[in-house]
């Protein structure tokens, strides 16, 4: 009996460990560690597991224990949906109305990724409803309207921080005004537990990590880096990093590396590398020439990032930057806008258009192994990548593909 729980518990941690449960998967840091990616489908494609239909939204779909999350939007209502992994068949729906339009006439779907932990499922929506849904059932079991209760205004693109969930506790980029920039939340009964910083809310999505020794909550707001500690909402420091620019925002992920934080954003404002110290920050080095990220996080891989650089819209270059001092090690002009993940030593690129690249994750040269059309344009949701499988939306279809 002792040998089979054992065994049932390390089944579970594997499975587990295969899951993309959040935006930028299980470390959020765009990292797959699942089964080796295999690319002996390069002449003909990865093949098609399955499509499904879907509505407006950047939202990336989450994978937890066989089930995909899908949170998109259907004529006027923001919908979750739980669809099995292996077949895209539909488990269960749960919706609410929505009144989010976007003042740019872009896609009005929602832009934060679902987080999934333990069997409660959390959505943020462009209009600011923060939601906590029973995952076997998507019953809802309690919800914040952000507006309502912080004053949080829609800013540019509406709201979207992926919530981060840290034990018992659910944080996000709230946006409010009166000290509730930042927030956090009971994850059992949606409880405010603290609130911080009177930061707009920008685009990046917060980040856990450990560095000197202390447990900390880093969030890229529209101003700049907040150190937070989760547990009370007590700010450690503060560093700002902001375009001069008002049509501007800080969309990519902070990348921590030990006590390094790496931050990025466009609009003339560039790249840094901070080192973390106590309740201080210093700088190490910043340029706007090394790796301006506009939306698109990048990887870390043995000292070294490997991202997108530039303004989406004006077109963008790929490229690898040594970590620790910015220098350029490679790029390639006119690649274009999209996403970057990183499975072992291979980039896995989706790239805009609806093309996926493979590549090796190396300094030396940019060299692709595999190439494939897998949607149409518009790609702009992150990927996500479970057990092998990875899974693609564009502004109107669900695909899975394997590449195991």
């Amino acid at each position: 009996m002792r040998l089979f729980r054992l065994l049932l518990c390390l089944t579970w941690i594997q499975a587990q460990g295969e899951d993309w449960p959040q935006f930028l998967g299980p470390s959020r840091s765009g990292v797959y560690a699942g089964p080796e990616i295999d690319i002996s489908w390069a002449k003909t494609g990865p093949p098609l597991l399955w499509k499904a239909d879907v509505g407006q939204g950047f939202s990336s779909p989450v994978v937890a224990r066989g089930r995909v999350i899908l949170f998109h939007r259907l004529a006027n209502r923001a919908v979750v949906e739980s669809l099995d992994a292996a077949t895209g068949r539909r488990i269960w729906s749960a919706d609410y109305p929505t009144d989010y339009r976007d003042d740019f006439g872009f896609d009005e779907g929602p832009r934060a990724t679902p987080a999934v932990a333990g069997e409660r499922i959390y959505t943020l929506g462009a209009e600011g409803l923060l939601q906590c849904l029973d995952f076997a059932t998507g019953k809802r079991i309690w919800s914040v309207d952000l507006r309502q209760k912080f004053g949080a205004v829609k800013g540019f693109f509406g709201a979207a921080c992926s919530p981060l969930v840290d034990g018992d506790r659910v944080l996000v980029n709230a946006g409010g005004t009166n000290g509730a920039g930042i927030a956090a939340f009971a994850a059992a009964n949606g409880k405010v537990l603290w609130t911080a910083t009177d930061d707009e809310a920008g685009y990046s999505s917060p980040v856990m990590a450990t560095a000197g020794g202390a447990r900390r909550a880093l969030f890229f707001t529209r101003n700049g880096l907040v150190d937070i500690d989760p547990a009370d909402g007590k700010i450690r420091f503060r560093f700002s990093w902001r375009s001069r620019s008002h049509a501007s925002v800080n969309a990519a992920v902070p990348i921590v590396v030990g006590n390094l934080v790496f931050l990025s954003a466009s609009y003339g404002t560039g790249a840094t590398l901070l080192e973390i110290d106590g309740t201080r920050v210093k700088q190490l080095w910043a340029s706007d020439d090394a790796l301006s990220n506009h939306y698109a996080t990048s990887v870390y891989r043995d000292g070294y990032l490997y991202g997108y650089h530039g303004r989406q819209e004006y077109g963008q270059s790929l490229r690898s930057v040594e970590f620790k001092t910015g220098k350029v090690q490679w790029n390639v002009d006119g690649f274009g806008a999209g996403t970057v993940t990183l499975a072992g030593d291979r980039l896995v690129l989706v790239r805009e258009n609806g093309e996926l690249v493979i590549a090796r994750a190396s300094p030396q040269e940019f060299h692709p192994l595999a190439r494939a059309q897998l949607l149409p344009a518009t790609v702009r949701a992150y990927p996500a990548i479970a057990d092998g499988r990875l899974y693609v939306r564009n502004e109107r279809t669900l695909a899975s593909f394997s590449l195991k």
